[in-house]
């Protein structure tokens, strides 16, 4: 239960050390970027959450939200990237998202 959201994990943290992902789109790439962000913490949460058998949404929220500001951190260290309290924000919203669109989905089933 707790290799898939420790396995996105690693992978977040690889593709935070790549320096300057950029595509050079300007402002879709920008905002596919955010997007892309908040869906896979998102996501994250949703694993973690599903790794406690559906208890604790919090405790599973808390440890996407540490590590997303955890990656923004670490991304300070990488050339030609920037770490920003913004994203975490961004990445906190998909958190709240991937929430809602799966309490609701328990509820319906």
């Amino acid at each position: 239960r707790f290799a898939p959201p420790l396995a996105l994990m690693g992978l977040i943290y690889f593709l935070s050390a790549q320096s300057d992902i950029n595509s050079g789109l300007g402002t879709i790439d920008l905002i596919g970027r955010k997007i892309i962000h908040a869906a896979e913490y998102g996501l994250l949460f949703g694993l973690w959450w599903r790794a406690f058998n559906w208890r604790w949404p919090l405790a599973a929220a808390a440890i996407a939200i540490v590590w997303a500001a955890s990656d923004e951190f670490h991304q300070l260290s990488v050339a030609g990237r920037n770490g920003s309290p913004i994203d975490v924000l961004i990445d906190s919203t998909g958190v709240l998202i991937a929430y809602l669109l799966i309490r609701w989905r328990r509820q319906a089933a």
